[in-house]
This record gives structure tokens, sequence and C-alpha cells, in this order.
């Protein structure tokens, strides 16, 4: 009978832990032709999920759980799951409910017909603002663009990957991780199918503005160098453009076509060109920084516990 594994990413989703087990297991108990293993990943909650997560592993031999040492972030957090799962495929959901396991059924069915990437797109997105909606579309709309792989717009980390797909991603360890744009670098036969992304059951959103910007920038330093590719553009147009000036100003000087002091032009000019040089330097600084980063190999996790019912799996991994 095949396994397989539900990872399950959580930070302080103490009030939602209950109801999103409910809902998972119904939707498991559903397929009794296969062995699941339901994985949660604390990414360092302060709250009492982990306590819940525990006593739910007492009574369900099904559950396991990984205790990250701190918050390190979703993207890391789903990496420790895939360098954990025993499964022959692997399901990402998130804990809030917003993501309906009963998908799952779907997924399965067209893994069974040899897909190895069946990713749910979100068709419509309730309880979330316009505002944030249109960022999301603009944001994949660019970076669409800029990159030759194929990024998949209003598809999340919400899919079934089969077990080849998971070595492959936990094989790439780089420290500014940008998972949804890994899923389509490694390639593999996909399917897309379609979901209704709901409210949030209980609590508020970890995804703040400044977190989704941040994410957003190593979606773009870490998936592409076309934005070295625009300072370059930038800094050629510029020139160009000031080179054209210093014609007009050396014909104007020479045959004394006008008065070419000029206090404000100068100072356009200037603050022009510092523009240019200081967006340039920081783009350059982004790639810098994440070379330095890497440049360290530091581990992407450490554990603080690992629960499982498997006794041969209590060891310590390669992390």
């Amino acid at each position: 009978m095949k396994v397989v594994t539900v990872i399950i990413p959580f930070y302080n989703e103490e009030g939602g832990l209950q109801d999103f087990y409910d809902g998972l297991i119904e939707t498991l108990d559903s397929l009794p032709t296969y062995n699941f293993e339901m994985l949660f990943v604390n990414d360092g909650s302060s709250d009492k999920g982990l306590e819940l997560i525990d006593a739910l592993s007492r009574r369900d031999q099904r559950v396991s759980y990984i205790d990250l040492s701190r918050n390190y972030g979703k993207e890391v957090a789903m990496t420790a799951g895939f360098d954990y799962a025993k499964g022959d495929a692997v399901v990402v959901i998130d804990a809030d409910l917003q993501q309906p396991p009963a998908v799952i059924k779907e997924m399965l069915h067209y893994w069974e017909q040899g897909f190895d990437d069946v990713y749910a797109i979100r068709k419509e997105r309730l309880g979330e603002s316009r505002s944030k909606i249109w960022f999301s579309k603009t944001y994949y709309r660019i970076i669409g663009k800029m990159t030759q792989e194929k990024v998949y717009p209003n598809a999340g980390d919400f899919r079934l990957l089969d077990r080849k797909v998971v070595n492959a991603l936990a094989s790439m360890r780089e420290q500014a991780r940008y998972t949804k744009g890994l899923y389509g670098w490694v390639g593999f036969k996909k399917k897309a199918i379609s979901y209704i992304a709901q409210p949030r059951k209980s609590g508020i959103t970890k995804w703040s503005f400044s977190k989704l910007l941040k994410l957003a920038v190593n979606g773009l330093t870490a998936y592409t160098t076309v934005p070295l590719r625009i300072s370059t553009y930038m800094g050629v147009l510029v020139s160009f453009f000031g080179f054209i000036y210093m014609l007009i100003v050396l014909i104007q000087k020479i045959f004394g076509l006008g008065d070419v002091s000029g206090y404000a032009s100068l100072m356009i000019g200037i603050l022009l060109l510092g523009g240019v040089q200081l967006i340039s330097l920081g783009v350059i600084g982004e790639y810098l920084a994440r070379v330095f980063v890497e440049s360290k190999q530091r581990p992407l996790y450490f554990i603080e516990n690992y629960h499982t019912h498997d006794e041969t799996q209590k060891r310590v991994k390669k992390v």
C-alpha cells in the first residue's frame, strides 16, 4: 500500500489546529487504499499549538511532528518536512483551513495517472482584500516575464509531489529559498487543478506586508538575474542621454546659441545620475548579500524535537 505524507507547517495556529485536524482526517479516512502520515512542522510557535499536536500524536499513530529550534519561516519549515517525509508522495497544506483538505482526493487521482506535481490554483480568494490580490497578480506577472522557467500564478505551496520531486527539492540547500520558483525549475510532469481559497477560521495571517515584500525580493534575486541586467540598461540609457545633452551644451557654447549656465539643469543631472547609481548599487548589494550568506554554508535549520511512531526514524538527520 502506498504511503502519502501530508506536511503541515504551522506557526501560532493554536486556535484552528483541532478544526484543521478534524477536517483532514475526514478526508484521509475516506481514502482507505493509502497509508497516511501527517507530519506537522512547528516553526517556532509561541502558543500551545505544539502541545495540541503532541496530544494528537498520542491518540493517532499517523501524526508525527518536527519542532524547529526557532522560527525559520515557512520556506525552511517545508524543507524540513521534505527531509523527514517518508511517503511515496507528499502533500503540502497550510493549517489555517484556507486550503480545503478534500482537494487531496483529486490530487491523488492525477498522481495515479502519472503526474509528478499536482498543484492547486486558487480560482477565488475569499476573505482577502482587493489590493492584496492585485499586488499578487502584478508580482507574478512581473516575475513571469523575467524568468525563463514558468512561474505559476495563483498557485502556492498547496500541491502533491511525487517522491522524485521531493528528493530534487530537498537536494537544493540554498538559504534564500523561493520554493514557488523551484517547483518550476526542477520540472517533471505537472497538472493544475483549482479550488476556492476559504477565509481563515481563526487567528490572523502571519504574512505581513513586510514579509510578503521580503519574499518577493527573494523571489526576484534568488530566481533570476534580470534586475542586474535592468540596472545595466538603466546605466546605458542615462549615459546615452547624458552624452546627447553634452553635445547640445557643447554646440550651444561653440556657436553661442544660448546661455548654457544653469544651476537647475546641473542639479537635475547630478540627482538623476546619483539615483541610478544608488539603485544599481542596491541591486548589486542584494545579490552580494546572498553570496555572503551562502558562503557561510550554515545548516538550514536545527530541530528541538522530532516525534515519530517509527522507531527506526528517531535519529538526527543532516540538515
